[in-house]
C-alpha cells in the first residue's frame, strides 16, 4: 500500500493498516522534506469536542472517538496535552438560538459537561470576556499537532513501514491488479492500493473520476496575531464567538497555546496560491483555474460580500481587533503582534456549495480524501482507522494480504 501526504491522517491510515496487518508493505510519500508541513503544522492546536457537527455526520462520530485516542495516544508519547476548556460567547441576543443549537448538537452526539451560562458564569470563567451568555464546552483541549504527527511517522517506521519525505508525486497510473505511483525525478512505486490524503493538494492527482466526484480545493488562508504577555492572562482557556451556521469557519477567536502562547484569529481569506502564507502569495496556475471553475464562480457570487468583509478585516488591524473587542474589550492594538498564517483546504462542490462533511471516495485500487477540513486534527487517528477498514477490505477483495 502506498499512502500519499505525511499528514496526520496519512500518517494515522498508515500506522492503523500496519497494526491491523503486520507484515504488509506500506509506504508513505510527502513531497516536503518534513512530516506535518502543511495543513497538520499550521493548525491551531484545538482538539475539539464535537459541539458544531450536525449528529450523525462523520465529523461528529469521528470527533469524539478521535479525541479519545488523541489524549491517550499523546499521553503514552509524552506530548503536551491540556484539557483547558472553551467557551462558545453570545454577544448579542440575536445569537442566543443558534447557542441553543449549539448546545443541543453537543448533546446529541456525546459531549460531557456542556454547560449555558449567563454573564456571571462565564466571568467565572473567563473575568476578561464580556458576553450575553455563553456555552461552557470543558473537554475541548489544546496539543502540539506536529508532535503528534512525528511520533506517528516513527511508529509507522518501527512497525515496518516507510516514511519518504521529498517525494513529490506526478501521476498515478492505473492497472487491473496494481497502481503505479511516478513521483517526480523518476522514481516509482506499485501498489495494489493507494490512499491519497494530500490536503491542498488532493483534487490534483488520482481523481476517480466518478460523477459524484466534482469536488475542488479552495485555499482560505487563515491569519492570526498573538496576544502580548500583558494581554496574555485575559484569555485563560480558549473563548470563541458563535459561528455562522451557513458556513464551515468558527470565526475569529483566542486560543491559548500549549506553550503558553494566546493566538488570536483566524480570519479567512481566499489564497491565490494553494500554500500561500503569505498575502503576497500568488499562483498564476491557480488563479486561472479558479476563475475557470464553474462551482468557484457560483460560490463567489453568493458568498461575494462575507469574502470582502474578510479582506477587510486581514489588511486593517483595527477592523480585527474590533472583532476581538466584542468579547475581551480590554484589547488595544498595542495588544496584538503579527502571528503565523494557515492555509486551509475546503472541497466546493460544482454547483457552488461548501462540502461540511468529511469527504472520502473510494475506486478500484484508490481510497482519495477529498474533504478533511477542522475538525481534521482533532479526528485524524479515527479517520485513519475509518480509511485503514476501508483498505483492508478493499485488499481482502483484490487478494491482498
Amino acid at each position: 500500500m502506498v499512502v500519499v501526504g505525511a499528514g496526520l491522517i496519512g500518517l494515522a491510515t498508515a500506522w492503523r493498516l500496519l497494526r491491523r496487518r503486520p507484515g504488509l508493505a506500506v509506504t508513505v510519500l510527502e513531497k516536503e522534506p518534513r512530516v506535518a508541513a502543511h495543513q497538520s503544522g499550521h493548525n491551531s492546536g484545538v482538539v475539539h469536542s464535537g459541539v458544531y457537527y450536525p449528529p450523525g455526520s462523520l465529523k461528529a462520530r469521528l470527533c469524539r472517538a478521535g479525541q479519545a485516542e488523541l489524549a491517550e495516544f499523546a499521553e503514552r508519547h509524552g506530548i503536551a496535552f491540556e484539557r483547558c476548556g472553551k467557551v462558545i460567547v453570545a454577544t448579542r441576543p440575536a445569537e442566543l438560538g443558534r447557542l441553543a443549537e449549539l448546545a443541543r448538537r453537543g448533546e446529541a452526539n456525546g459531549v460531557r459537561g456542556l454547560a449555558l451560562l449567563d454573564r456571571a458564569g462565564l466571568a467565572e470563567i473567563e473575568p476578561a470576556c464580556t458576553g450575553v451568555a455563553a456555552l461552557h464546552v470543558p473537554g475541548t483541549a489544546i496539543v502540539d499537532f506536529p508532535a503528534v504527527a512525528r511520533a506517528l511517522a516513527a511508529e509507522v517506521v518501527a512497525l515496518g513501514g516507510q516514511v519518504l519525505v521529498g517525494r513529490s508525486v506526478a501521476r498515478l497510473v492505473e492497472g487491473s491488479r496494481a497502481t503505479v505511483v511516478e513521483v517526480a525525478g523518476g522514481e516509482a512505486f506499485s501498489a495494489r492500493l493507494v490512499v491519497t490524503c494530500a490536503g491542498l493538494q488532493s483534487d490534483r492527482f488520482g481523481r476517480p473520476g466518478a460523477a459524484a466526484d466534482d469536488l475542488r480545493i479552495v485555499p482560505f488562508r487563515g491569519d492570526y496575531y498573538l496576544l502580548t504577555e500583558e494581554a496574555r492572562p485575559w484569555c485563560r482557556g480558549l473563548i470563541y464567538p458563535v459561528p455562522d451556521p451557513a458556513l464551515p469557519f468558527l470565526g475569529v477567536h483566542l486560543t491559548r497555546r500549549v506553550d503558553g502562547a494566546v493566538w488570536a484569529g483566524p480570519n479567512a481569506t481566499l489564497a491565490w496560491a494553494r500554500e500561500g502564507y503569505r498575502r503576497a502569495s500568488w499562483e498564476w496556475a491557480e488563479v486561472a483555474g479558479l476563475l475557470a471553475d464553474r462551482g468557484f464562480r457560483r460560490f463567489a457570487r453568493r458568498w461575494w460580500r462575507t469574502g470582502l468583509a474578510e479582506q477587510w478585516r486581514d489588511l486593517v488591524k483595527g477592523a480585527f481587533l474590533a472583532e476581538l473587542r466584542r468579547f475581551v474589550p480590554a484589547l488595544e492594538r498595542r495588544h496584538l503582534a503579527p502571528g503565523p498564517s494557515g492555509v486551509r483546504a475546503q472541497a466546493i462542490r460544482g454547483d457552488g456549495s461548501m462540502v461540511d462533511d468529511f469527504a472520502i471516495v473510494t475506486r478500484s485500487h484508490l481510497l482519495a480524501v477529498r474533504n478533511a477540513p477542522s475538525p481534521g486534527a482533532t479526528a485524524s487517528l479515527a479517520i485513519g482507522a475509518h480509511l485503514a477498514g476501508l483498505a483492508a477490505a478493499v485488499l481482502d477483495g483484490s487478494g491482498g494480504r
